[in-house]
């Protein structure tokens, strides 16, 4: 596997110098280096295992090195945490082998003189592996050390959900996330797509409590080359998103706008909710973006929605339009969604206090678009309150003409905050397998 070692360093060091997006960096990695199915699987697990695990493994890194972090070279710095992930997280990989691999890679990343420096920090994690001491458990800097998230974070999480609810979530963070897709019902159902699946060697099963969502479970390396693809039978979209189309109650021959729409997977979900009868007005600020909603709708057999270029946060080039429905999930800081970017999870707090001011501008204008007796849903992937409740009651609080509007969920989806109003609801990864997300509902009575 020494050709997916050096793979995954690339991988990992192109993600530290340009501060990339890790699935834009391995899906660009993965084109241009064919690997058998067995090292594929091995540079995935490796890559995002060190990217997941990156503050964890610092810190032992930190316990073994008498060179301070910030003076180890990148690649040096790369190259260690690659083989102190080994050692410590993939039990089928030899102790040995982690460490003689790790040196042998020296000289491929241009560090050929850091061997004995790599040799001697990876042999003495392996000696000392059972015996690391970490933080005191019941403390933030266990959380973010041992579930290797930025303190930061974890003080607003633990903060806002008290430490259980937090330590469950960052250990709900490591691993793959589900893989999860809508049935396009225009063209089947979700017993169909099934079936089809499988005779093309991809298997998938019912999401229970969400209609029409399917998990796959294996062969998602062929999905999108699949006939069911191709054909249009369905789109990737994570269940929290379907069951925020779900509240939304886009009817036959309604008119919703979808103000913040790219890549286009709720606008899609919305036309197939509304039988491909009415119109879709899905909007996004930047212009390239619009032909991804366009290219979705055209593989799905989707003709009612328009991609419209528009501000969000700013004035309405809607020429007075007003809708039925209007869905507005908003930029947000991603807190719910770590399985799915674990960079997130590393880099520093930072002040969201612009973010937090953008969101509000753009339910305050998205409020706008909203005809008497329609519906205004709100909603983030993100699990910080101030994103999500916060904004919400506020918004409550000062337009008078809405009212909030209970959801209409079913039982299978479980509630974490007891205490919340029923016309919102926060989701959390390990209680119901989606991304964690907030969805609210208002109605607009004048």
């Amino acid at each position: 596997m020494e050709n997916a070692r050096k793979i995954c360093f690339d991988a990992l060091l192109k993600t530290l110098e340009d501060n990339s997006y890790s699935n834009i960096v391995m899906t660009s990695l993965m084109k241009k280096h064919y690997e058998e199915p067995r090292n594929r699987a091995f540079v995935c697990a490796l890559y995002y295992g060190v990217i997941e695990r990156e503050i964890t493994l610092d810190y032992i890194i930190s316990k073994f090195s008498k060179t301070k972090l910030n003076k180890i070279e990148k690649k040096v710095l790369v190259l260690l945490r690659m083989g102190v992930y080994q050692i410590i997280y993939m039990d089928k990989i030899p102790d040995s082998a982690a460490v003689n691999e790790t040196v042998g890679l020296c000289k491929k990343a241009g560090v050929y003189s850091a061997r004995g420096f790599v040799n001697g920090v990876l042999r003495n994690v392996a000696r000392e592996k059972d015996v690391i001491e970490y933080p005191p458990e019941g403390t933030d800097e266990f959380l973010s050390v041992y579930y290797s998230c930025d303190i930061g974070k974890v003080k607003l999480i633990r903060k806002a959900y008290g430490y259980g609810i937090c330590e469950s979530y960052l250990k709900s963070s490591f691993g793959a996330p589900p893989l999860t897709v809508r049935t396009n019902t225009l063209k089947c159902d979700s017993k169909e797509l099934i079936s089809l699946l499988d005779k093309e060697n991809i298997t998938a099963e019912p999401f229970s409590g969400v209609e029409n969502a399917v998990n796959i479970t294996s062969g998602a390396e062929i999905l999108f080359s699949s006939r069911a693809y191709k054909s249009g039978l369905f789109h990737v979209e994570d269940a929290a998103s379907q069951i925020c189309c779900t509240v939304l109650g886009a009817n036959e021959g309604d008119t919703v706008i979808d103000v913040c729409a790219a890549p286009g997977g709720k606008t899609a979900t919305i036309a197939e909710n509304m039988s491909n009868k009415g119109k879709i007005i899905a909007c996004d600020i930047h212009n390239h973006k619009l032909k991804l909603i366009e290219q979705t709708a055209q593989r799905l057999g989707i003709d009612i929605i328009t991609a419209t270029l528009r501000d969000a946060s700013s004035g309405n080039n809607l020429q007075g339009i007003k809708a039925d429905r209007v869905l507005c999930d908003v930029p947000c800081s991603g807190f719910g969604i770590f399985r799915r970017k674990p960079e997130l999870k590393t880099k520093p707090l930072e002040d969201l206090s612009s973010l937090y001011k953008l969101q509000y501008d753009i339910l305050c204008k998205s409020a706008e678009l909203v005809k008497k007796d329609g519906t205004l849903i709100y909603s983030t992937c993100t699990l910080n309150p101030k994103e999500n409740i916060e904004n919400a009651e506020r918004f409550l609080k000062e337009h008078p003409g809405f009212r909030p509007q209970k959801l209409n969920l079913t039982k299978d989806i479980k509630r974490i905050i007891q205490n919340e109003p029923e016309y919102a609801v926060t989701l959390f990864p390990m209680s119901n397998n989606t991304d964690g997300f907030f969805i609210s509902s208002f109605i607009k009575e004048e």
